[in-house]
Order: structure tokens, then C-alpha cells, then sequence
């Protein structure tokens, strides 16, 4: 049996990226599973122990995973090392006393718990001793609730509070307002301010050798002599070339032989994500990552679409979808100041056409809308047996990358 999932990232005050929370999904005769929480628990852990490990989703940060009382019980959760996960109590999971001795044992043996999607009752006190983390739908608890959790849990300073569904930047300062210090959600994905930023010679040689993407034909003359005037591009293609995608026997001795020996394909895509990393230099680096798995696995699938979308059009389309979040610029000022088809300008601005259809499919995937996610490939006539495949060679791409460009 295969394992898929998909990932949700968890960011602390800073923005910086803590750990993800795995959603289970099914990739083959059942791809949009109606199960139920043990069932979802346990392929998780199945998946983990004998297809791969957690640190190729998670990249060796934590895994939030949900469990319920059946699979606590059952010990699943010590079959992973308590530096790998951390349990989250599912919200239907009812406090008892059986539960509470479960926790304790979990707590004794070093393990991270939460509490999930966390509804006040008064018989949580007594967990809340070895509970570490309480998540809090923010977009469905009130605030005067919210702050009531906040009062009740004064006396326990080690609980750090979670707020999901954070999707905009005025909820996530609002959240910080209210003394959450860990966060679940896309609200990097959206324009932070509304502002202009006028783009650095650095950045703008980027995006002049980026409009050489758009060319079937690259000008090698002309962008080499760009890399050889600029020692911290020609440094990144240099590392670049010499990473673990690549496996040389030769040693480049040119600008000029690094980039014949990655070939037109490779410098185009280099050249999207460097000027993707450029641009989100002061951004979170999830937010990095996540442009660069959204650009690769739009790009495998117009591979696996019988050659109906070009994949390179693919990926700068999913590669540039985040950029309105990196530039903290609305979409439209965006396209303003990219020579880009009009194609992709379409996609990204009004999500039509067919490569809108792979921003959508990308967007689902990371929301877990599974239901939805399965429209679309129905819509597209994509193959819905390899299109987790597909999602999770993205993410380890993405990984690799991330290694190479930072």
C-alpha cells in the first residue's frame, strides 16, 4: 500500500517554521478517503514505518499527527521517536480518565502533546500539567472564549497556545495580540501591506534573465556575460550545478560550461526559483519552500498531461503565484512588472484557463481539500492515481533545492 499525505506548516512569532501538521489522504482506489480517525492514524503510521520516513515530508522538523483515544491506546504513537512527533489529541477525544493516564505515560516518555481544535471544559485542568500545546480554531472561536482559555491557563506557563486557520496578516497580528505564539495557516501567502518596493540592480538583473525564460531559444552569449559580472550569481549557479540533482564527473571550469551543462530546461528553472529566493530574502523560508513545491509539482503534472501545457509555462506560472507574498504587493501590481505571457498572467490574476486549473489543484493540495482536489483532476483528465506521487516528489525537490539556493 502507498502512503500519501499532505502538510500544513506551523510557524512560531517569528515567523519561523516549527513543524507541520501531516493530513492523511489515500492515493490509490480510495484517493479522497471518507474514513474514519483511527483508520487516517494509523496509514500515517503505517506509511512512515515502511514506506519512508517522516523527515521526507516534515524535512526533520516535528510532525503534528492526530490521534484518537482507540490509537493512544493502542500505542501508536510510541512507535515514532518523541523527537518526531507531536500527538495532538483530536477534539472528539473526551476527557476521562482513561485518557489521562494514556497523556501521562505519553508525557513520562518525552513526547510533545496538544490538544486539538480545543473546546473549553473544565475537566481539561487536570491535563493540562502535561499537555505542552492547546490549539484553538481562531476562525470559529469567539474572542471573549479565546481569552477565557487565555485566563485558564495562566497558571500552567509552559502551555503554548496555537491558532489555526490564520489566513491573513491582520488575523495573525491580531493572534499575537491575544498571546498566541504558534500559528497554523497560509497567512504568508497573502500581501502582508499593500505597498511599493522598488527592486534593488541585483533584483532587476534577475528579472531581466528571467524575461529570457520566456524565450523556446536561451541567448547563452548573453546570459553568461549577465553571471560573470555578478560574483554572487555566478556563486549560486556554481553551487547549484554542483548539487546532489546533479551528478558530475567533470569539473566546471566556466560560467559558460555551467550553464551548457545544465542546459536550457535547468537555467530556466534555476533562474525562477533564484529570483523567488532573491525577492523573499526577509520572508519566512517555508514560504520559500512553498513556491518551490508548488512550482514542481505543476510541473510534473503538465508532464503527465500528454503534453497539453508546456512544463516550463508551468512552473514559472505556480513558481510566480506567491510573489503578491514575497514583494507584499497585490497581485495585479505584480504582473504589472513582469513581462509575462498572457497565459500566465490569466492564471495568476483571475485563476482561468488550464493553467489556472494547476494553481487550483496546487492550492487544494495544500488546504487538503480533497473533495475539491478531486474535481479538478476529474476536470482536467489527469491520471488521479499518480498525482500524490507527483505532490510528494515536489516536496522533496522543493527540499533540495531549499539546500542549494540558501
Amino acid at each position: 500500500m502507498n502512503f500519501y499525505a499532505a502538510r500544513q506548516p506551523i510557524l512560531d512569532r517569528d515567523k519561523s517554521l516549527v513543524g507541520y501538521e501531516l493530513l492523511f489522504r489515500d492515493g490509490l482506489d480510495n484517493v479522497f478517503p471518507q474514513i474514519n480517525d483511527d483508520q487516517a492514524t494509523s496509514r500515517l503510521i503505517e506509511g512512515s514505518q515502511f514506506t519512508f520516513g517522516l523527515e521526507e515530508l516534515t524535512g526533520n522538523k516535528p510532525a503534528y499527527i492526530n490521534f484518537s483515544l482507540e490509537t493512544l491506546a493502542k500505542g501508536y504513537a510510541t512507535t515514532m521517536g518523541s523527537d518526531e512527533i507531536v500527538v495532538e489529541i483530536l477534539e472528539t477525544v473526551q476527557p476521562s480518565q482513561r485518557l489521562l493516564a494514556l497523556i501521562k505515560d505519553l508525557k513520562e516518555r518525552g513526547y510533545t502533546l496538544a490538544l486539538d481544535d480545543y473546546k473549553h471544559q473544565n475537566e481539561w485542568r487536570h491535563f493540562y500539567p502535561y499537555i505542552d500545546i492547546i490549539k484553538i480554531d481562531y476562525l470559529q472561536t469567539p474572542v471573549e472564549q479565546i481569552e477565557e482559555v487565555i485566563e485558564t491557563v495562566k497558571p500552567f506557563p509552559h502551555i503554548k497556545l496555537l491558532a489555526e486557520k490564520v489566513e491573513t496578516h491582520e488575523q495573525y497580528q491580531h493572534a499575537m495580540d491575544l498571546g498566541f505564539s504558534l500559528f497554523q495557516g497560509f497567512f504568508f501567502s497573502k500581501p502582508e501591506i499593500v505597498q511599493s518596493k522598488a527592486l534593488p540592480p541585483s533584483e532587476l538583473t534577475l528579472a531581466e534573465l528571467l524575461y529570457q525564460t520566456l524565450n523556446t531559444e536561451l541567448d547563452l552569449a548573453k546570459i553568461t556575460a549577465v553571471f560573470e559580472r555578478d560574483v554572487n550569481l555566478s556563486y549560486k549557479l556554481l553551487r547549484y550545478s554542483n548539487s546532489a540533482m546533479f551528478k558530475r564527473r567533470t569539473e566546471i571550469t566556466s560560467i559558460n560550461q555551467a550553464l551548457v551543462v545544465l542546459g536550457d530546461k535547468e537555467i530556466k528553472k534555476f533562474l525562477s526559483l533564484l529570483y523567488t529566493a532573491q525577492l523573499s530574502s526577509d520572508k519566512p523560508a517555508e514560504l520559500i519552500r512553498l513556491s518551490l513545491t508548488r512550482a514542481r509539482f505543476a510541473e510534473i503534472l503538465a508532464k503527465q498531461h500528454a503534453e497539453q501545457i508546456d512544463s516550463e509555462r508551468a512552473f514559472l506560472t505556480a513558481i510566480m503565484s506567491l510573489l503578491d507574498a514575497i514583494l507584499d504587493l497585490s497581485m495585479n501590481e505584480v504582473v504589472e512588472r513582469l513581462p509575462l505571457a498572457d497565459d500566465i498572467k490569466e492564471a495568476l490574476l483571475h485563476g482561468k484557463g488550464e493553467l489556472g486549473d494547476y494553481l487550483a489543484l496546487v492550492e487544494q493540495y495544500e488546504h487538503a481539500q480533497w473533495q475539491e482536489a478531486n474535481a479538478t483532476i476529474d476536470k482536467m483528465k489527469l491520471d488521479a492515481k499518480r498525482v500524490p506521487d507527483a505532490y510528494h516528489e515536489a516536496i522533496l525537490w522543493a527540499q533540495e533545492q531549499m539546500k542549494a539556493i540558501m
